[in-house]
């Protein structure tokens, strides 16, 4: 047996929690973060990416650059899927080390792959895809560190996990920007390139964007490989894991899930080419990065308050905000021929971004509750081996429901882009698009409200 497999966990025993079980538990998170953190900044690279390539010689149309940003979201999405129910099969410690070695491949890739202004359009699109291992890893992230705390403190440990992870958005559109106008690795990073921005040339290292997370994630996934550890309890099938697709909170939950964090990966996606699109004056990439900032920083304020005040109260009211959000985004921006206004346009963005941070904490807090409740009910009046057995069960329906609709919602971050597209090019604005996602966040409202929230809900939480 592996010193890292721990045979017995019972983090809702306060005696079992206070003599060792949470400085295990908090151990594991934070090597889980900044894993976390890498992951999300290479799934969401091309963002900044794209907006370079034009400038050092790549021949590329509009069309194949929203292509380039939108698809590590559509692989990303449907890795998740799959990763989703990976920490029961592997266990989190070798699975977290197997995962974040992954994202080697996409990083080492584009740094090679920029220097060429002659590689070809394929070989973009399918470092494109294989950036989606950034974003399957949030699914297997988020399953393994759910095992390891009690209800009460869930809400806390996945705000943590996911708000800080979430920071990798950030830090991908804060840092690349910096990285690539320096020769951090000498003559080992390759030449540098000439840039030409309006008319103006500049020395580039567009490289850098993939090689610079390269020496971060090696010692990531070391990091995970010496320092966290497998849990017993938590082994399982996958054919255990499936008896969520018949659990109805399991799709209710996926809904809602996208609702908050379907529009945090979205809108970070294409929040830089909206502001390229509508306000061709302004530079993107000086503001892109604050939206995800302030979505991950509330996601962990977000846990917090959900813990107190509970995941679904709090979900309905940051809905609510979000339309108000949205509204406020539409009624500043440009129509018919009448110029915008950016300053209007950029708060509503960071008050909507504050909201799905809010939102996606809110939301993952009512999922362990929901399936923690429901399998208590199942088993209440009956022995006490039973009564457990329904805690463990509860934590691993929880764990694959974690995983199952986050990756579900990830999917926003390929439909959002493209939603922005698709209404430009249909009507000469994205305002059909906000407007689809008001109606959305609508139906969000009255599933959390009647599901969840109202006074004699079927099931609070």
């Amino acid at each position: 047996m592996s010193k890292y497999m721990i045979n017995t966990w019972e983090p809702e025993s306060s005696t079992f929690w206070a003599s060792g079980g949470r400085d295990t538990a908090n151990r594991n998170l934070w090597i889980s973060i900044p894993a976390l953190a890498l992951a999300f900044a290479v799934w969401m690279v091309w963002s900044v990416v794209v907006v370079n390539l034009p400038a050092i010689g790549f021949q590329y149309s509009t069309n194949q650059l929203f292509w380039l940003t939108a698809l590590p979201g559509l692989s990303g999405a449907t890795l998740r899927i799959f990763y989703s129910f990976m920490v029961p099969i592997f266990g989190g410690r070798k699975w977290t080390t197997i995962s974040t070695a992954s994202l080697l491949i996409p990083a080492l890739g584009i740094g090679f792959a920029v220097q060429d202004v002659t590689t070809g359009y394929p070989t973009m699109l399918i470092l494109a895809l294989l950036c989606g291992f950034g974003g399957g890893n949030f699914a297997s992230s988020m399953a393994n560190i759910s095992f390891f705390f009690p209800k009460a403190q869930k809400g806390y440990a996945l705000g943590m996990n996911a708000g800080l992870g979430n920071l990798g958005v950030s830090a991908v559109q804060f840092v690349v920007p910096l990285v690539i106008t320096v020769g951090v690795f000498g003559t080992l990073g390759g030449d540098a390139q000439t840039a030409v921005k309006a008319g103006k040339s500049s020395t580039m290292w567009l490289q850098n964007a993939g090689f610079i997370w390269v020496p971060f994630i090696t010692v990531s996934a070391l990091l995970a490989w010496f320092g966290m550890n497998d849990l017993a309890s938590a082994k399982a099938s996958f054919a255990d894991q499936a008896v969520i697709f018949k659990r109805k909170h399991n799709w209710l939950m996926c809904w809602l899930y996208t609702g908050t964090f379907g529009s945090f990966i979205g809108y970070s996606a294409g929040f830089p080419l909206l502001i390229k699109t509508q306000f061709p004056d302004v530079n993107p990439l000086q503001y892109a990065f604050l939206g995800p900032l302030v979505g991950a920083l509330a996601r962990v304020v977000g846990g917090v308050i959900a813990d107190k005040l509970g995941g679904a109260k709090v979900t309905v009211w940051t809905f609510v905000g979000m339309i108000a959000a949205v509204y406020g985004v539409i009624s500043f921006l440009p129509h018919g021929g009448v110029a915008g206004n950016f300053t209007g346009f950029f708060w509503m963005f960071m008050a909507l971004f504050a909201g799905t941070g809010v939102g996606n904490a809110s939301t993952f807090r009512m999922i362990p509750v929901i399936f923690m409740t429901e399998r208590q009910r199942a088993a209440a009046g009956k022995s006490q081996a039973e009564q457990q057995q329904a805690i463990v069960d509860a934590n691993k329906e929880g764990a694959a429901v974690l995983g199952f609709t986050s990756a579900v919602a990830a999917y926003g971050a390929f439909f959002i882009p493209k939603s922005y597209g698709t209404s430009i090019a249909l009507t000469g604005g994205p305002d059909a698009a906000l407007w689809c996602f008001i109606a959305f966040y609508m139906s969000c409202i009255a599933i959390t409200w009647w599901c969840y929230a109202r006074k004699n809900a079927a099931m609070p939480c």
